[in-house]
């Protein structure tokens, strides 16, 4: 099965995602590419962090399952090679899994939202964004929750991160049970 896990930038998918795929040994994870700086409170596997010129080339050649320029950066999802019998989560932004579904119809979309927007504001000032990014991030992540809600096949709070974790958790068993 294909878990395709989604939401404003800011909101927690990487947190969730890390803390469910250490729970889930079934879960295989696929790192995207960016050409965006590494922050600085950001694990080093967050990303596959790359050049703009490597990012280019990869995706001439066929390489990424989807890419999305945003906000000057590239973001790509590589090909995915999931090991044998292991299910494949990816965590990327909405227009890249509107893409995924189109390829992937059966796959399943999971919207992470946060509990307001001021939760959503105070957490990408916490990570270090400029006050100008966060504008448009908020901006951005507004467009993505309303059309993400009407896309989305399961919707999960990040108000508490265990309570979001085990959401998740419980998003990946339904469907796996029905599959």
């Amino acid at each position: 099965m294909i878990f395709i896990v989604s939401g404003p930038g800011g909101v927690g998918k990487g947190t969730i995602v890390e803390q469910l795929v250490q729970r889930d040994p079934d879960l295989y994870l696929s790192r995207s590419w960016t050409t965006r700086e590494q922050r600085s409170n950001e694990s080093a596997n967050a990303y596959k962090f790359v050049t703009p010129d490597q990012f280019r080339e990869k995706a001439a050649q066929g390489g990424f399952l989807e890419w999305v320029e945003f906000l000057g950066n590239f973001y790509g999802t590589p090909l995915p090679h999931p090991p044998e019998g292991a299910d494949l989560l990816l965590e990327i932004e909405l227009e890249g899994a509107q893409k995924v579904k189109a390829i992937y119809p059966e796959a399943v979309l999971i919207l992470v939202v946060p509990p307001s927007l001021e939760e959503l504001r105070q957490r990408l000032q916490r990570r270090g964004e400029k006050s100008e990014r966060i504008d448009e991030r908020i901006e951005k992540g507004q467009r993505e929750m309303k059309r993400g809600e009407s896309l989305a096949d399961a919707i999960v709070m990040n108000d508490d991160l265990d309570t979001a974790v085990q959401s998740l958790a419980d998003i990946v068993d339904k469907y796996r049970q029905t599959n």
